[in-house]
């Protein structure tokens, strides 16, 4: 059998810093490999790109949405304006994943949709499949986000098409944007369940069709405030046409303004530090069950863990999950 040679982590991350187009793509291939050697220098790689950045640098976006609401068109439409400000750009469009006899990888929509023609050094777009996960996201997602806030002004992480309760984006991004279409039916019975919770934002795109796009941002409008949501924010409700390319400017004004609200507050920092517990919470459950979880030492033990290396939780749970195989194997 051949051996699959890796890349060095740290000399990755030199260029990753110097954001090389083939050193971003070697990481993010890294990260999605399942390899246990790539497992130890994912984590290698991530901790040479850790630091203050990863809780108070950048914007981490993320843009959901159901299938045809036209989220694609609106990124590539937000692309257009970030780049004429001189702020670069990476993207993770999540794809719904191919059949697996077909070996179930991305089927590419949303990269050919985004994609510029033109060769754009400040712009990186990595497509991956959901792998048939529930959340919207694929949990590669999380890893490769943080790779890319190392090296991007903004990271755009677009969900594949969602209904009413993938929500995993609201445990990525600093700010959610909620991509919504007019004359879809009854707005407010489609968002009842989980993902109304999670906007920071509403787009109502295809605003150019008139009347039904006012009426769903009306209904948005009526719903969006709820007693259970962050203090102190207003959840705007815009209305854009990424075909006409009309009010993207004062949506993105928007989004600028929601990360101003969160470092003002006090809150990036925090909010980026409980999305990643998040994430080592779940993917330990995922693999072990409670059990595994309870070899690790229980919830306030790992939280305590994480809350003590915040800036690079990646490693901390492959520490842990090495543990926990450790025990499984030895049979204690």
């Amino acid at each position: 059998m051949t051996e699959v040679k890796l890349p060095d982590p740290e000399q990755l991350a030199s260029g990753i810093l110097r954001r090389e187009r083939a050193a971003v793509a070697s990481g993010l291939n890294l990260l999605d490999s399942k390899l246990a050697a790539a497992r130890d220098r994912s984590a290698r790689l991530l901790a040479s790109l850790s630091g203050e950045r990863w809780l108070n640098g950048g914007h981490l976006i993320g843009v959901t949405g159901p299938p045809g609401a036209g989220k694609s068109s609106l990124v590539a439409a937000m692309i257009r304006e970030w780049r004429l400000a001189g702020r670069t750009v990476g993207v993770l469009a999540v794809d719904p994943s191919s059949r697996p006899e077909l070996g179930g990888g991305a089927l590419l929509g949303d990269r050919i949709r985004i994609k510029n023609s033109s060769y754009d050094e400040g712009l990186f777009i990595r497509s991956l499949a959901n792998r048939s996960q529930l959340g919207g996201v694929a949990t590669e997602v999380w890893p490769m986000s943080w790779l890319m806030l190392g090296c991007f002004d903004i990271v755009v992480i677009e969900t594949v098409g969602v209904g009413q309760t993938e929500i995993d984006i609201a445990e990525i991004g600093d700010t959610v944007c909620y991509v919504a279409q007019p004359a879809s039916g009854d707005t407010i019975q489609y968002l009842k369940s989980g993902i109304i919770e999670i906007p920071d934002i509403f787009a109502v795109n295809k605003a150019d069709l008139g009347a039904p796009a006012h009426k769903t941002a009306s209904e948005l409008g009526r719903s969006a405030s709820r007693p259970d949501r962050r203090e102190g924010w207003d959840y705007p409700v815009c209305l854009v046409s990424a075909i006409m390319n009309a009010g993207i400017k004062p949506f993105l004004d928007h989004v600028d303004r929601h990360r101003s609200f969160l470092a003002d507050a006090g809150l990036l920092g925090q909010l980026r530090s409980r999305h990643q517990s998040a994430w080592v919470m779940r993917l330990l459950k995922e693999e072990f069950g409670t059990f595994g979880l309870e070899l690790a030492g229980g919830h306030s033990v790992i939280g305590q863990r994480l809350s003590e290396n915040r800036c690079n939780q990646f490693a901390e749970y492959e520490s842990m999950r090495m543990h926990i195989l450790s025990r499984f194997t030895s049979g204690k």
